[in-house]
């Protein structure tokens, strides 16, 4: 099963984007869980209500997996990954629960793509840095963390069907990368 994550800051298309590969490839995603977790239990977290949408990403991702393998596909796209958690967590809290850090160092995405700040901010109640200076902050987090990691890792820019080129682009080729089974 080969996994393609979506990471990077805020507002920059993950979603979308996510949502748009596994039609075009008719596969599966794992959605972000944050989004519902905050949605049911108000946008005020703790360090510990980080730690539960962790477990429900993870837990997302499996069924995405599960998924793309009952609909025969060698594919799954993960809309956001724990480093999203590490980056709020370290950022909000500054700390990062040890288990999270063990497990971003265990977990293999064959590629990641990190999606830039060149979309224009969407207002949304669970959104917290709509300031440009924030948004390149995280955003350079988000590339020093990729390429600490050692990640096989391509940005992602431009406006949305330019992004949407892009990535399939590098998924095709990643696709192409696979030997055949017979």
């Amino acid at each position: 099963m080969l996994r393609v994550a979506l990471t990077g800051p805020e507002s920059t298309g993950k979603t979308t984007l996510s949502r748009l590969l596994a039609e075009h490839f008719r596969t599966a995603w794992a959605p972000e869980y944050a989004r519902d977790y905050l949605t049911a239990h108000g946008s005020a977290y703790t360090l510990a209500d980080l730690e539960e949408i962790a477990r429900g990403q993870l837990r997302a991702e499996v069924r995405a997996e599960a998924e793309a393998r009952r609909l025969g596909r060698p594919l799954v796209f993960c809309d956001t990954d724990l480093l999203v958690i590490k980056i709020w967590a370290e950022h909000a809290f500054g700390t990062c629960p040890d288990w999270i850090l063990r497990r971003i160092a265990q977990q293999h995405y064959d590629l990641v793509l990190l999606l830039a700040v060149d979309l224009p901010w969407e207002a949304d109640p669970l959104r917290e840095h709509p300031q440009p200076e924030h948004r390149a902050h995280f955003f350079a987090l988000y590339q020093r963390e990729l390429r600490h990691q050692l990640s096989n890792f391509v940005e992602i820019s431009g406006p949305p069907v330019q992004r949407f080129e892009q990535a399939c682009s590098h998924v095709n080729e990643l696709l192409r990368q696979q030997p055949q089974t017979q």
